[in-house]
């Protein structure tokens, strides 16, 4: 890469008796050019990196990252799956939480990782500039608390993305303009790297070295736009230890399934004695989607065998056999769902699964696509000639305000920047995985949910077949929560509740709302603020798949929100 890499710096300023210490970032926002599939172009990156810097730290130190904008478009970083206790203000989304970093200004995100250890990511969370401004956010225990696993030789963050050719921020535009689709990425990466499968990408390969007999970690990431992925590597099984920086029930698979936003910690134990062969490790779409709205290729990095028996000091030999994996067809619905079904919280006294028993608060949200109608005079490419593609939770599409909704909430200054009036129940139930409705128009709004500090809610999200029936990565900001059940067609409220699991189900930020069925999750209001909950599919988010919660302050000190940091950007 012809990136100049500058490495993030890392200060250890104080340890206190408990061993935490405050890690320090400075991240600078520029452009670059890189070359990728036979051409050159400019992108956004952090420190000159792509994928950008990994954040490391320990569960309880105090991570510092002053964000310096040098790049021409606004931005904000968002701390994916960081649980940000009573620190709203450093969690990133533009015009939930903060308004956005002005080109030539900074901004100092400052928060303390409670109670999380495992994989993590950062990425912006401004238009669809994520597409190249992302990287690992690497937990690891307290010093002195061993992984509930046998530790590994080495950990290796893998990050799948997306890469276009054109500038994604003219691809939104154009498509939010004309009403229609967005064009799809033209190549996946691993590591910032499309891989041998593509043109002009052999020599952008990630390759990892593996010695026989030693276990890796591999922290694996969905940094995708816009595909959820299977991933398997020829030859070896993986075992998932932890997903989305929770420890689960260890279990072993050949292939993975990872929606964007999710992470996945895996174990792959190498073969013991010198195989005589490289393994290719692909990553390849899962879609449910109408034909044309997804890129359908696949990626490919290399797993190879360092050789004892080698003169070199390179010890890898590029005349072996490469043996490739075979990856479930695109769109495998049962393989996706009896994979998550998998899943477990690992439930110990040490790591309990504090599933909340008793509810307060129940909704019910159907997500999924619909239309809006076309401006007059105007041009429309949706899915009829008059008609413009959006999204929407209960009907709502979601706006975006102009000024952060979390400033409006803290000043109580809200009027005219959003109402709390966000439909707990559809306005107007109807057959929601059957024979679409006539109308198929959605509304517009800027509008949330308000809840009392240490209110359970369970949510149930249903997917629709309004547009076709697709799976709906959602993330909550703030929370983790628990999936209690899933299921497919229109969710059951007498009978479904009853198979829930409140043992020991898997603690998640970002779950798959299933194509053409539900999920249900459970989780605490333990965390006042005002919190983002959206699909992670960008070209969903950009038409309105998304709402926001309103967490009030609770009685006693440590349950309000902090004020505003002094250097909070302006709108």
């Amino acid at each position: 890469m012809a990136a100049i890499l500058v490495a993030a710096m890392v200060v250890v300023l104080s340890v206190t008796v408990a061993e935490s210490a405050t890690v320090e970032y400075q991240f600078d926002v520029a452009t670059m050019n890189v070359t990728r599939l036979c051409g050159s172009k400019s992108i956004v990156t952090v420190n000159g990196q792509f994928p950008g810097p990994t954040v490391s730290a320990r569960e309880g130190d105090l991570v510092v990252v002053r964000v310096v904008n040098k790049a021409q478009y606004n931005m904000s970083i968002h701390w994916h799956g960081v649980r940000q206790l009573r620190s709203g203000w450093a969690d990133g989304p533009a015009y939930i939480t903060q308004c956005p970093v002005q080109p030539g200004q900074s901004y100092v995100y400052k928060f303390t990782i409670t109670g999380q250890r495992g994989t993590l990511w950062w990425h912006a969370h401004i238009s669809w500039l994520r597409t190249t401004v992302y990287g690992p956010i690497v937990i690891l225990p307290k010093l002195g608390v061993p992984y509930p696993f046998a530790a590994p030789y080495k950990e290796v963050p893998i990050m799948f993305g997306e890469w276009w050719k054109a500038d994604t921020e003219a691809v939104i535009s154009q498509a939010l303009q004309t009403g229609g689709g967005p064009n799809v990425s033209d190549a996946f990466t691993i590591n910032g790297l499309p891989g041998p499968l593509y043109n002009c990408s052999a020599k952008d390969t990630f390759k990892l070295k593996v010695k026989p007999g030693k276990t890796y970690m591999l922290r694996i990431i969905n940094a995708a736009l816009n595909d959820e992925l299977f991933f398997s590597i020829a030859g070896h099984s993986l075992t998932i230890v932890d997903v989305d920086a929770v420890y689960i029930k260890p279990i072993t698979v050949e292939t993975l399934l990872i929606t964007p936003g999710q992470t996945t910690n895996v174990l792959l134990t190498a073969k013991p004695s010198y195989p005589g062969a490289t393994y290719y490790m692909m990553a390849a779409p899962y879609s449910t989607a109408a034909s044309g709205t997804f890129d359908n290729t696949t990626v490919a990095g290399i797993l190879e065998y360092e050789d004892p028996s080698s003169p070199s000091s390179a010890g890898f030999n590029k005349n072996l056999p490469v043996l490739r994996p075979t990856l479930p067809q695109i769109n495998d619905t049962s393989f996706v769902s009896n994979y998550t079904a998998k899943l477990r919280s690992l439930a110990t006294e040490e790591y309990p699964a504090e599933v909340p028993q008793e509810v307060d608060r129940q909704f019910f949200f159907t997500v999924g696509l619909g239309t809006h109608p076309c401006a007059v005079n105007g041009t429309c490419q949706g899915p009829t000639n008059d008609s413009r593609f959006a999204a929407a939770v209960n009907n709502v599409s979601f706006v975006l305000p102009t000024t952060a909704l979390l400033q409006s909430h803290y000043t109580g200054m809200s009027n005219g920047v959003y109402s709390s009036n966000f439909p707990a129940v559809p306005k107007s139930p109807f057959n929601y995985t059957g024979t679409p409705p006539n109308n198929t128009n959605v509304s517009n709004g800027t509008r949330l949910v308000v809840l009392s500090y240490g209110d359970a809610v369970e949510l149930v999200m249903q997917g629709t077949s309004i547009l076709g029936a697709e799976s709906h990565p959602f993330h909550l900001h703030g929370f983790n929560f628990f999936v209690v059940g899933q299921g497919f067609g229109n969710f059951d409220p007498v009978k479904d509740p009853a198979k829930y699991n409140l043992v020991d189900p898997v603690e998640r930020n970002t779950v798959g709302v299933p194509a053409a069925g539900w999920v249900a999750i459970r989780f605490r209001a333990d965390n006042p603020g005002v919190w983002f909950m959206h699909c992670h599919l960008e070209v969903h988010v950009s038409w309105g798949l998304k709402m926001a919660w309103v967490v009030q302050d609770g009685s006693l000190p440590n349950q309000k929100l902090l004020p505003p940091p002094s250097d909070l950007p302006k709108c």
